[in-house]
């Protein structure tokens, strides 16, 4: 098995002359020691580049999926390289605005938004309204009725183009919860209301086909689709969503967010389509930017079956191998450029069979009981997605730059586990 595959790893991810992995010239090993473990490690620099060239390939129609990670320093950067944000909460839309970030920036997705959430966005006047269905246009309608400025809206369809990925995260076709489906006449009916009404003032369409897309022909096709929809309305802005993938594993190679662009704006200019052009990438932006630190509990090795490596985190601060089967690799940063010939399974400390971060990882043959263990490429749905589980304490994130730590989100405590009990 050859060494961890460099391109996984962030960008100002460099080898010491102690064989220790540094990212943005912070040993990961001296982060341990102040932070401890689990811990996050995100390459600042790396995020701020992506971020940097989603603008350049969608102007002012870049937008950060916050979903994909989110704390008010990830709000705030985003905001200061210049992205909109999408929120799909009221929740992430208040970490956005605590954060610093003006209303204004802020494209508000749901596909079952509250009164709530609906009567925060109008009152606030977010930027765009993603209306995702016939009820939210109801309340849109009631809360316009009842004093508020009509908002600027997207109108979500679905566009019925299979995606080619994981069923859960797939979003584009027919059978789905999202948006009004253009197959059946919905997205039709729901546009010519939105346009025959003084609730609303129609920016454009959005569409979304799923998440961790290779295919950007897939994009491409979805764009067609929702522009041929689109052209008897003569809508100034359409939105592609989000949803491009990342490489996670030796062997996988994913489009950069300029190729995605390029393919998007030459099926545009293959339709003659001059409506402006949004997208919302999220994992693309931060997922290669970060690694996750663990250290090593237990090796337990079953002669004739496997090994098995726990660490002191699992389903809890990584879910999506239990939830999509997600794949990772798994590597020593004290011996980063070491050959990885020691097969193991890489587990978790949860009560479940289940709690599985990798099935099938390698490590160096001298892997032992106390060493540090990493996974990259969790910058994205990691934290997002974590939880408390056993009681688990959420590990803390650091930013890294030049040489310096920014502690971003702290660990949780005890205290914080048990802070909303009576």
């Amino acid at each position: 098995m050859s060494v961890l595959p460099w391109h996984l790893l962030p960008d100002h991810a460099t080898v010491g002359t102690d064989g220790h992995l540094a990212i943005a010239g912070c040993d990961t090993l001296d982060l341990v020691a102040e932070f401890g473990t689990p811990l996050f490690v995100y390459d600042e620099d790396h995020v701020r580049a992506r971020c940097r060239e989603a603008v350049a390939a969608f102007g002012d129609g870049a937008v950060y999926a916050t979903k994909a990670f989110l704390c008010l320093a990830m709000a705030r950067l985003a905001h200061e390289e210049g992205m909109r944000l999408d929120v799909a909460t009221e929740g992430e839309a208040l970490v956005a605005l605590h954060a610093g970030v003006p209303a204004d920036r802020l494209v508000l997705h749901g596909n079952n938004k509250s009164e709530g959430e609906l009567e925060l966005g109008l009152r606030r006047e977010v930027g765009r309204i993603v209306v995702d269905g016939f009820d939210e246009m109801d309340r849109i309608e009631r809360l316009v009725a009842s004093g508020h400025r009509a908002p600027a809206v997207f109108l979500r369809v679905a566009p019925g183009v299979d995606a080619h990925t994981h069923e859960y995260v797939a979003t584009g076709q027919d059978d789905s919860k999202f948006g009004f489906t253009v197959a059946d006449g919905d997205a039709a009916a729901a546009v010519q209301r939105a346009l025959a009404s003084r609730a609303y003032r129609v920016a454009g369409l959005h569409s979304h086909i799923g998440s961790q897309v290779y295919r950007v022909e897939s994009f491409a096709e979805a764009l067609r689709t929702v522009a041929g929809f689109a052209a008897p309305f003569g809508l100034p802005e359409l939105s592609i969503g989000g949803g491009l993938g990342v490489a996670y594993v030796e062997g996988e190679r994913a489009p950069t967010i300029t190729e995605w662009a390029a393919t998007l704006r030459s099926a545009a200019a293959g339709l003659g389509l001059e409506a402006m052009l949004w997208a919302e990438p999220g994992r693309a932006i931060v997922a290669s930017a970060a690694v996750t630190l663990y250290t090593v509990g237990s090796i337990k090795q079953i002669p004739g079956v496997r090994t098995y490596v726990a660490v002191d985190g699992g389903m809890s601060d990584n879910p999506r191998p239990i939830i999509y089967g997600s794949g990772y690799e798994t590597f020593l940063p004290r011996a980063v450029d070491d050959e990885r010939l020691r097969p193991i399974r890489l587990v978790g400390k949860h009560c479940e069979s289940g709690d599985v971060l990798v099935r099938d990882g390698v490590v160096p043959e001298d892997l032992a009981v106390g060493d540090i263990l990493a996974t990259p490429v969790t910058g994205a749905y990691g934290h997002s997605m974590g939880s408390n589980y056993n009681k688990m304490a959420r590990p803390a994130v650091v930013f890294v730059r030049d040489g310096e730590a920014r502690l971003v989100v702290r660990r949780e405590s005890f205290d914080d586990l048990v802070r909303n009990d009576l």
